[in-house]
């Protein structure tokens, strides 16, 4: 069986396993996915991550979030939010404020500027989804988000 993925990276030797092309195929995925939205945010002067953090302070509403909540659901990992933040505060995204009741903590909100930008790329970033994905079915997208998670599961 001749695989898409084998002409794509230009590999002649076969796959060792169904289970290492399934996986270099996601690999593929992930990288022409990324690509895509980074085109998308960076006339906006900002990365995938930071959006994410943007997205999701918006989510945690007026009480913001601490550094390692904002670690813990952040989709790509990264080893330095403190940096991450850093920078998003150096550009008016975010703020932080230290918890008047427990000093260790420090809460992060988005500014009025951060808020404006992240409800400013919604329609962008639903378009460029809509033009990755939008070719599929329901059906084959609940598949697809079905079988990721399956994968996820032993990782």
């Amino acid at each position: 069986m001749s695989s898409d993925l084998l002409e794509e990276i230009r590999q002649r030797k076969p796959f060792a396993s169904l289970a290492q092309e399934a996986y270099l195929s996601i690999q593929r995925t992930e990288t022409v996915l990324h690509d895509a939205m980074d085109r998308v945010l960076k006339p906006h002067g900002i990365a995938q991550t930071q959006y994410n953090v943007l997205r999701m302070l918006r989510g945690a509403g007026p009480e913001g979030l601490c550094r390692n909540d904002i670690r813990d659901r952040l989709i790509t990992r990264m080893p330095d939010v403190t940096r991450l933040l850093d920078r998003m505060e150096e550009a008016g995204l975010v703020v932080r404020i230290r918890s008047t009741d427990d000093r260790r903590l420090v809460h992060t909100r988005l500014t009025k500027q951060g808020r404006t930008l992240v409800d400013r790329l919604d329609d962008e970033v639903a378009d460029e989804h809509e033009r990755q994905l939008g070719h599929m079915s329901a059906d084959q997208l609940q598949m697809l988000v079905q079988l990721l998670m399956l994968a996820r599961q032993v990782a």
